[in-house]
């Protein structure tokens, strides 16, 4: 089962100089991914217990779009393993004009992850 989200990082997400946006910012995407990972297997929201790695790969700045994938790899009788990848697909060039952005022919991998949620049993409903 898999889940993507796509998000163009903005302003308000920039939190260090040059709109670098923080790092945190993917966890949470992948928090929005594994949401619906779990309501698609479970008919329920889940919780969230624990990453078991994170990988932060390159920068991501306020202008990129954002992609988010989030795959179950594997299923316990409450828990679900799950990973998860953000790719940067498209970037600002504000090099050429204040509206002027390229949809990179490769995306690029700026995080990596995986983790643990878990839907309790009273409340799976598939």
């Amino acid at each position: 089962m898999k889940s993507m989200i796509r998000m163009r990082m903005s302003s308000h997400d920039a939190h260090y100089g040059g709109n670098l946006v923080d790092g945190a910012r993917m966890l949470q995407l992948f928090g929005d991914v594994a949401t619906e990972l779990l309501i698609l297997k479970d008919g329920d929201e889940g919780l969230f217990r624990a990453y078991d790695s994170v990988e932060f790969l390159a920068p991501v700045y306020a202008g990129d779009f954002i992609e988010a994938v989030g795959e179950i790899v594997e299923c316990g009788n409450s828990s679900r393993k799950m990973v998860f990848e953000a790719r940067k697909v498209i970037v600002p060039r504000p090099d050429i004009n204040d509206s002027a952005a390229d949809v990179l022919e490769e995306p690029i991998v700026v995080c990596r992850a995986s983790g643990t949620c878990v839907t309790p049993k009273g409340k799976q409903r598939k």
